[in-house]
């Protein structure tokens, strides 16, 4: 058998890669001319990146950990022009962690806020709103925060405040030394925060901030994940979690009439997988009950926590097919790199049929389930920060997300839990995404196509995916009509 001939050789070699460029996300994209020209000044700023980082590859921001190239990404005009860029929607944050904590730090000058507990504890100390003193809790007595705002002075208590509500250190390999080390502290982080978010005042603010955060970010649309944890006043009442949708929904409609190029929020009810049986009945009757009330609003249902230490979906999947089937699923799910174990949550989802796929981090270990994906257009939520913090892998270069767009599968990219991370709602995903786990070769059309599957994977209704493509389009000329002047 003869070898090729060079010419032969090279015209294969072509072939090949137009083949594989072929099958890469946003390929069936089509630039207009305005759209080209922005896309020539895009790849010229990824090229200055990637040549940068093929250079001195310690200095690729997705080679290093987010938390030590923060003001790196912050000088940098790729990152800066997909900040400018519409991105669509976000189909994965989860409520109290969307907008950045300094709503929190702001809660904490309110009156009648107490805090148990030290600064320096291994674990967050606790807080509570309450016009009285309340009772001592495991024997420690409870202290005015007015009063410890005296000691350690507005500005240290304002940094301890925030050192205690995010994952951000500076080594943060030394931090955290393992990925159930870093959920440890990212589960306190919540239970933490709870009774500050959850006092009604508080809740209503850091709502509206977080959703001006994401429209400030270019961000129309939102879909987040809800426990609905128990909101108080300070008459003690508490708030069933139909009032507390009905405080989110009043005032996602207010948010809208202000702001009219924001499309619209839904919710999807996600409660914690580590309840036992008969805590999980009730989060079932939760479900359908504000399934019947909220059915434009309330999306449908999740399960949310570690999922490597959190109870496996067989244990719910009886029941779980029981529900209304009008209930849309959106599971979490191959959030682990584990093989064999608790990643068979995957199978189950599928099954389940789960609209769409939270992670899916360990789904390319899984052939038959990389087929369902495709077969069932299941979309997956990709995290690309969320995943590198909470240690499922340290090199966004390595990260399963490259498979999904080399590939054409159907994927967003989301942001998770943005604020206990420092991140932006999602630009800086966009741009760990764009730089980090894309070919070098993409270019616009997956940033578009990225924005547009934001959308069409949304759980909106198809008239609502009419109008909020339409809202996106008028953004998205806009941006590229500013852009090419900008550059010209």
């Amino acid at each position: 058998m003869s070898r090729l001939t060079y010419e032969q050789f090279q015209a294969q070699r072509a072939e090949f890669l137009r083949d594989e460029e072929s099958r890469a996300l946003g390929a069936d994209i089509v630039l207009t001319e305005d759209e080209q020209k922005v896309n020539e000044w895009l790849m010229k700023l990824k090229k200055t990146e990637l040549d940068a980082g093929f250079k001195t590859p310690r200095e690729f921001a997705p080679a290093r950990h987010f938390f030590t190239v923060l003001e790196q990404i912050k000088a940098s005009p790729l990152f800066q022009l997909i900040q400018r860029m519409p991105k669509g929607g976000i189909l994965h944050a989860h409520d109290t962690a969307i907008g950045s904590m300094e709503t929190i730090v702001k809660a904490t000058y309110r009156e009648h806020l107490w805090q148990n507990g030290e600064f320096d504890r291994p674990t967050p100390p606790n807080y509570k709103f309450s016009r009285t003193k309340p009772d001592p809790l495991d024997g420690v007595e409870w202290r005015s925060v007015a009063d410890i705002r005296k000691e350690l002075g507005n500005e240290g208590f304002d940094q301890n405040l925030r050192d205690v509500f995010t994952l951000f250190d500076e080594e943060p390999s030394q931090a955290y030394s393992c990925i159930n080390h870093i959920w440890g502290k990212f589960q306190y982080m919540f239970i933490s925060l709870e009774p500050i978010v959850t006092y009604k005042p508080v809740w209503e603010d850091y709502f509206r901030n977080s959703l001006e955060e994401v429209h400030q970010d270019n961000v129309c649309y939102l879909e987040f994940r809800g426990v609905l944890p128990a909101v108080y006043d300070l008459d003690n009442r508490v708030y069933t979690p139909e009032e507390v949708v009905q405080i989110y929904y009043d005032i996602v409609q207010n948010f809208k009439q202000t702001h009219p190029t924001f499309i619209g929020v839904k919710l999807i009810y996600a409660p914690i997988k580590f309840a036992d049986d008969a805590l999980f009945d009730t989060f079932l009757d939760t479900a359908e009950s504000l399934h019947q009330k909220f059915p434009t609003f309330v999306a449908g249902f999740d399960l949310v926590g570690q999922e490597d230490t959190g109870r496996p979906m067989t244990d719910f999947n009886e029941r779980l097919l029981r529900m209304s089937p009008t209930i849309q699923f959106f599971f979490h799910a191959g959030e682990t790199n584990w093989c064999g174990l608790i990643d068979e949550n995957l199978i189950d989802v599928i099954l389940l049929g789960t609209k769409r796929i939270g992670h899916g981090f360990a789904a390319v270990k899984h052939p038959r389930v990389l087929e369902e994906i495709k077969k069932r257009n299941i979309c997956i939520e990709l995290n690309p920060i969320s995943n590198q913090v909470l240690k499922l892998v340290d090199d966004y270069r390595n990260h399963v997300g490259a498979i999904y767009f080399s590939d054409n599968y159907p994927v967003v990219v989301s942001s998770d839990d943005p604020a206990f991370w420092c991140a932006s709602p999602l630009s800086h995903d966009f741009y760990m995404a764009f730089l980090g786990l894309a070919a070098a070769r993409q270019d616009l059309r997956l940033l578009k196509k990225l924005a547009l599957n934001s959308l069409e994977f949304s759980a909106m209704s198809k008239a609502e995916k009419a109008e909020a493509k339409l809202k996106w389009t008028v953004a998205w000329n806009s941006f590229i009509d500013q852009t090419v002047k900008s550059i010209a």
